[in-house]
C-alpha cells in the first residue's frame, strides 16, 4: 500500500506499530491490575495477596501466631508476607512487559514507563 512512498512508507509502518504498542501497553497495564500473586512468610503462616502492580488486597493469618508475646514476631511475619508478594508482583510485571516486548520485536530488556 505505501511501498512507492519510500521514507515516508517506513514512518507510517513505525506510527502504526508505534498506535499498536501503546494499545498493548494500556491493555497490559488494565490486565495486571487483574493478576493476583501471593507472599507468604513464617511457612505459610501469613500470607499477603496483591495485584501485579503491588497493591495490596488482602492478609490470611493463622490464628495460631496469636500470643500477646510474640507481637514482634507476627508483625515481623506480616512485614515479610507483603514484602514476599511486591517481590513477586514486581516479578511477575516484569514477566508480563518481557513478553509483550517479545511480541513486537523489541529487546527483552527494554525499559518501559513503569
Amino acid at each position: 500500500m505505501l511501498k512507492g512512498l519510500g521514507a515516508l512508507g517506513d514512518m507510517a509502518g513505525m506510527m502504526k506499530k508505534a498506535q499498536e504498542m501503546q494499545g498493548k501497553m494500556a491493555q497490559l497495564q488494565e490486565d495486571m491490575a487483574n493478576i493476583m500473586v501471593t507472599g507468604e512468610s513464617g511457612a505459610g503462616l501469613v500470607k499477603a495477596t496483591c495485584t501485579a502492580k503491588g497493591e495490596l488486597k488482602s492478609l490470611d493469618i493463622d490464628p495460631s501466631i496469636f500470643n500477646g508475646d510474640d507481637k514482634e514476631v507476627v508483625e515481623d511475619l506480616i512485614l515479610a508476607a507483603i514484602k514476599d508478594a511486591q517481590a513477586k508482583a514486581t516479578q511477575r510485571a516484569q514477566e508480563e512487559m518481557a513478553k509483550l516486548t517479545e511480541g513486537m520485536g523489541l529487546p527483552a530488556d527494554m525499559k518501559l514507563p513503569f
